[in-house]
């Protein structure tokens, strides 16, 4: 049955990206029924595989992140391989890769190269600060270029250093860009029924940058240079971190009026909705430190799950900050399958986080394991590139695969 793996099944990939960001990208389309072949150098493979954490030598992030892919040792830099990757591209809808600008194209396999064989063929490309500009040979990293983006700068407290993110989390936001510029390139090339593809590219600061537009406005409207701050100022009052009575944590935030109109009322402080001082959120930012005064006396004032629960029943956002060990215990979280086990050759079994969107009638899933370094280089050279028992053995010994 036609999508039974997924809303994407049919659509062939090839990643020969590295690290995080654009095999992410390539493992959300996987999860989603995309059958994605990945091309690892021989011998060495994808970096991920050499990067924490760590349980004894297993990197324990390769599951989550490779998963529903198959690997394919090819070095793309021989000759050899630079055929068998071209014959291989030929039966492909998307080309995904994060090699510094011009690298291809220094081995002759460049997108103008790669149309030849594949006119259709969809192009990919991640970098540090992309495919044109001063900086486009820049080496690119999450951290820094979150760094470049604008995002650390606001991160933090005033009177401390600016603090970057505690994972590569912008590698990961520019991972969903990937697989949403795939798509709508795959889109329009199918909806107008063309047969050419074409180029996608963006540099890794400027998926968190996208975010950042009322930096933007901000600075060009009122010349304003936004300092650091540990939670949301400058948008919403009150919003932030407090501690409850049993010594909990948990965020709270009020973004629109009618939301703090419901907290005033579970506080008892219905006069806050009228008072000039609190009765809408641009005024409350003007006195955001008594508003905030207020509001952590009053949450004081309860334990963790009576503070929840009374906030929950009036339609307060608020949630206790969670430690993993919270998540793997949540119901929640056990209900809607976001912890999920996978296979894996040494270890057994190793949960990661489940498949995300829901889709009613073609739910995506994990197919299968995240591949050892060129398991499936033999089935894929002779499905995909008819490549002989003999030939095999030959680039084999040769180093090529």
């Amino acid at each position: 049955m036609l999508g039974n793996n997924g809303p994407l099944t049919g659509l062939k990939i090839i990643d020969i990206s590295t690290m995080i960001a654009a095999p992410f990208g390539a493992t959300l389309l996987a999860d989603l029924g995309a059958e994605v072949t990945k091309i690892e150098l021989p011998g060495k493979g994808d970096t991920l595989r050499t990067v924490g954490p760590w349980k004894g030598e297993e990197p324990l992030r390769w599951p989550g992140l490779a998963r529903n892919k198959k690997s394919l040792t090819l070095d793309i830099r021989t000759e050899e391989g630079k055929l068998i990757f071209k014959r291989l591209i030929e039966k492909v809808d998307v080309l995904i890769e994060n090699f510094r600008p011009g690298t291809l194209e220094k081995w002759g396999l460049g997108y103008e190269e790669l149309k030849k064989v594949n006119p259709k063929l969809v192009m990919v490309r991640v970098s540090g600060y992309g495919q044109t500009g001063p900086y486009r040979k820049k080496a690119g990293f999450g951290t820094p270029c979150t760094a470049f983006s604008g995002h650390t700068a606001i991160q933090g407290y005033s009177d401390r250093p600016p603090v970057s993110p505690s994972y590569s989390l912008l590698d990961y936001i520019t991972g969903v860009y990937v697989a949403f510029a795939t798509m709508s390139a795959m889109y329009y090339r199918d909806v107008h029924q063309l047969n050419e593809g074409q180029v996608v590219e963006m540099g890794l600061y400027e998926s968190m940058f996208r975010m950042l537009e009322f930096l933007v406005a901000e600075y060009d409207q009122n010349g304003k240079i936004r300092g650091r701050s540990p939670g949301l100022a400058g948008h919403s009052s009150p919003a932030g971190t407090y501690e409850t009575k049993d010594g909990k944590f948990v965020v709270l935030v009020c973004s629109t009026d009618s939301t703090f109109n419901r907290l005033a009322k579970a506080m008892g402080r219905e006069d806050m909705v009228k008072d000039e001082r609190y009765y809408t959120n641009a005024v409350r930012l003007k006195h955001d430190d008594k508003v905030q005064e207020i509001v952590s006396n009053w949450i004081r004032g309860f334990n963790l799950k009576e503070l929840t629960e009374k906030l929950d029943s009036f339609g307060v956002p608020v949630s206790p900050i969670y430690t993993i060990e919270d998540i793997f215990n949540d119901p929640h979280y056990k209900e809607r399958n976001n912890i999920v086990e996978v296979e894996h050759p040494r270890l057994g079994k190793v949960k990661v986080p489940g498949v995300v969107p829901n889709f009613s009638k073609t739910p995506g899933k994990i197919r299968h394991r995240a591949p050892e370094l060129g398991e499936h280089t033999d089935e894929i050279l002779k499905s995909f590139a008819s490549v002989s028992d003999e030939e095999i053995k030959k680039l084999r010994e040769k180093g090529v695969i």
